[in-house]
C-alpha cells in the first residue's frame, strides 16, 4: 500500500509537470504548522530559482491545476510561495478502510530482504546482569523486531563473555571454596558430575572476590592465569568445570532476559570463536595484512581522509596471548562461514566506537567480510540517575538488573492499588506488564546515542509521554469495545470507517495514516525512538477524540459502528507498534 505522503506527492508532482515544471518540485511533507494545514509543499520556492519566476506565481499555477481534485479539501498558495494542503475526509476514510483491511496495516515488506546479524546483550558468564546491560538488550531487541517486520532474516546473538582470564579467576575462586571437587584432584580418573556443584548465587559471589584478590595477590593471579591456559587448551577437568559454569550462568541469564521479553536466536560466546583464532592470525601474517610491531601483531586500519587518528588494530599480544579484537575478528569468521550475513549491527556503549571502527576496518581489509558489507556500530549513551551521573544503588554500587525491574514493578503496583479496583494477584500480574512497558518505553523514547535520566516516578506515571500512558490508552479502547459487545452488538461487523465529522476525529485518522511513514523511518534509521514519538502522538489524538465523542451513547447505529471500526484500527496500530518495541498491553489497568 502506497504511503499517504507518496499518494499526495504523486498528485502534486503531476500538477507541477502539467504546468511545465519538473516533477521533483512536487514533494509533499507533513505540515510544520498544523494550525494552518495538514500537509505542505515548498517546491515552488526551489523551482523559482530555476525557472526565473516568482515562487507565488508557480504556487498559484499548481494550486489552480489541483483545485478540483477530490483528494483535496483545500489547497492554497500563500506568500512567498508555500502550498498548503488539507485533504478530503472521503479520501482519508478510504485510506483508513484500506489500512484496516490489510494484515500489515498497509506496511510493505522490504523489496530486497537481507540476512542481518544483530549482536546485542553482551552478558558475561558468572556475573549477574546489571543496569549497564539494560540498554543493549532493550534497544537490540526492538531493532531486531523492526528489521523482521520488514521481512528480513534476522539473527540475534547474545555473544557471551565466556572465555579468557575471568574464567580462570572463577575456577580458582571455586578451588578456594570447594577444594574437594573432583576437577581439582589431579589423580581423579572417574566420570565428572553431570550436575553443577554450585549455584549462580555462589558464582556471583566468587567472581568479584577473585577479581579483587588478583589485584593484590600475585600468586593467586598467576594460578588464575594457569587455569585460563588449561581451560583454553581444553584440559578435561577444567573444560568440564567450565561447561557447568556456562550452563548455570545461561539458565540464570535466560530467566532474566525472559523477564525483559528479550529473546536471542543464538547463545554463542567468545569461546565459539576460539577454533578459528590461531589459523586466522597466521593467515593474516602470511598474507602480510598483519605484521609484527614491538613484538605484538597488528593490522593498520587508518584510511586517507580520516579526521582523527585511528590506531592499528592489535590482534595478538607480544606474549602470544589473544585479545578481544582477536576474538571479535574470529567471531566474524565463524558468522561468515555459518550464516553469510548481508549486514551486521552491533549494540554496545558508545565509548567503544573507536574499537569497532578498528574491528570492522580490519575485517574488510582482511577479506573476512566483503568490502561492501554493511557493518554498523550503534553506540548508546548511559542511563543516569537524577544527579546526571551513571545510575547507581543508594550505597553507590552498580544495581542488579532484576533489582531495577522489581523496583519499577513495585512502583506500578502501588499506583494500581491506589484505586483498589482489582485483586492483589491481578495487580501483581498487571504491574509486571506495565512495569516492563515503563522501563522499555522510558529507554526507547530517547535517541539511542544520547544519555538519559532514569526517573522511576516519571516513567511509571499514567499520564504524559510514558509507557503506562500508551498502555492505558489501549486498555481504554479495549474497555469501549467490551461495552459495545455488552450491548449485544458484534464488533466484527463494524467494518466501515466513515468520513470524519469533526476535527478530533480527522486528527486521529491523520495520525493513523502516518503509520507507514513512521515505521519505514524507524527501519531506515535504526531508530525505535521514532515509534515511541509516534504512538504518544497517536494516543494523544485518540484521547482527544474520545473525550469529544459519545461513542457508546451514539444513537445512530451506523455512525457508532464506524466509530468502533476506527477504534479497532487504532488499537491494532498501537499494538503493532508496542510489539516492535518489545512489550504488550494488559486487558485491564
Amino acid at each position: 500500500m502506497k504511503k499517504i505522503l507518496d499518494s499526495i506527492t504523486e498528485k502534486v508532482s503531476e500538477a507541477f509537470v502539467a504546468c511545465g515544471y519538473e516533477d521533483k518540485y512536487g514533494r509533499v511533507s507533513i505540515s510544520n504548522r498544523p494550525d494552518l494545514c495538514e500537509y505542505q509543499c515548498n517546491g515552488a520556492m526551489a523551482a523559482a530559482k530555476v525557472y526565473k519566476k516568482a515562487p507565488i506565481v508557480i504556487a498559484n499555477e499548481v494550486t489552480e491545476k489541483l483545485s478540483k481534485d477530490s483528494i483535496f479539501e483545500q489547497i492554497t498558495a500563500v506568500m512567498p510561495g508555500f502550498i498548503n494542503i488539507k485533504i478530503s475526509t472521503d479520501f482519508l476514510s478510504d485510506r483508513m478502510n484500506q489500512m484496516a483491511g490489510e494484515e500489515r496495516l498497509g506496511c510493505e515488506l522490504s523489496r530486497e530482504p537481507k540476512t542481518i546479524m544483530v549482536d546485542y546483550g553482551g552478558a558475561n558468564v558468572a556475573k549477574p546482569l546489571h543496569v549497564g546491560h539494560l540498554r543493549s538488550a532493550i534497544i537490540g531487541e526492538s531493532v531486531k523486531r523492526i528489521l523482521r517486520f520488514f521481512g528480513n532474516q534476522v539473527i540475534g546473538d547474545v555473544h557471551l563473555g565466556d572465555w579468557g582470564m575471568p574464567m580462570g579467576l572463577v575456577i580458582e575462586g571455586l578451588r578456594e571454596r570447594k577444594p574437594d571437587l573432583p576437577y581439582f584432584d589431579e589423580g581423579f580418573e572417574g566420570e565428572y558430575p553431570e550436575e553443577a556443584a554450585f549455584t549462580i548465587s555462589e558464582l556471583e559471589e566468587i567472581y568479584p572476590a577473585a577479581s579483587a584478590r588478583s589485584k593484590e595477590d600475585e600468586e593467586f593471579k598467576e594460578r588464575a592465569h594457569v587455569a585460563t591456559l588449561k581451560l583454553q587448551n581444553k584440559e578435561p577437568a577444567y573444560y568440564e568445570l567450565w561447561k557447568h559454569i556456562l550452563q548455570v550462568s545461561k539458565t540464570d541469564l535466560k530467566k532474566n532476559y525472559d523477564n525483559l521479553n528479550v529473546q536471542f536466536d543464538l547463545w554463542k560466546g567468545e569461546s565459539d570463536a576460539q577454533p578459528y583464532m590461531a589459523d586466522m592470525v597466521q593467515d593474516l601474517i602470511d598474507r602480510k595484512i598483519a605484521y609484527e610491531s614491538q613484538g605484538a601483531i597488528v593490522i593498520d586500519v587508518a584510511e586517507e581522509g580520516d579526521l582523527k587518528e585511528i590506531p592499528p588494530c592489535l590482534i595478538q599480544k607480544s606474549d602470544g596471548a589473544a585479545l578481544y579484537a582477536t576474538s571479535d575478528l574470529a567471531t566474524l569468521v565463524e558468522r561468515e562461514k555459518l550464516y553469510h550475513p548481508d549486514r551486521y549491527i552491533y549494540f554496545t556503549d558508545k565509548r567503544q566506537e573507536m574499537y569497532f571502527t578498528q574491528i570492522f576496518r580490519a575485517a574488510k581489509k582482511a577479506g573476512i567480510v566483503k568490502e561492501d558489507c554493511d557493518t554498523r556500530f550503534i553506540g548508546f549513551g548511559t542511563m543516569n540517575g537524577k544527579d546526571g551521573k551513571p545510575f547507581k544503588t543508594r550505597d553507590g554500587g552498580v544495581m542488579r538488573l532484576e533489582t531495577l525491574v522489581k523496583e519499577i514493578n513495585d512502583a506500578v503496583y502501588n499506583r494500581i492499588m491506589e484505586n483498589r479496583t482489582v485483586s492483589e494477584e491481578e495487580a501483581e500480574r498487571t504491574a509486571s506488564i506495565v512495569g516492563l512497558a515503563a522501563l522499555k518505553y522510558g529507554d526507547l523514547s530517547n535517541q539511542a546515542s544520547k544519555d538519559y535520566i532514569f526517573d522511576i516516578d516519571r516513567f511509571t506515571s499514567f499520564e504524559g509521554n510514558t509507557g503506562p500512558y500508551i498502555l492505558y490508552t489501549i486498555v481504554r479502547i479495549k474497555s469501549i469495545l467490551a461495552k459495545y459487545a455488552e450491548l449485544g452488538k458484534d464488533e466484527n461487523k463494524a467494518d466501515v470507517i466513515y468520513p470524519a465529522e469533526n476535527e478530533s476525529e480527522k486528527s486521529l485518522m491523520l495520525a493513523l495514516a502516518n503509520l507507514q511513514e513512521v515505521l519505514e523511518a524507524a527501519y531506515r534509521d535504526i531508530a525505535p525512538h521514532k515509534i515511541c514519538q509516534y504512538i504518544y502522538e497517536l494516543a494523544d489524538k485518540f484521547n482527544g477524540f474520545y473525550h469529544e465523542t459519545k461513542i457508546i451513547a451514539e444513537e445512530d447505529a451506523m455512525r457508532q459502528a464506524g466509530y468502533i471500526a476506527l477504534l479497532q484500527l487504532t488499537k491494532r496500530t498501537l499494538e503493532t507498534c508496542i510489539e516492535l518495541l518489545g512489550f504488550e498491553a494488559p486487558d485491564r489497568m
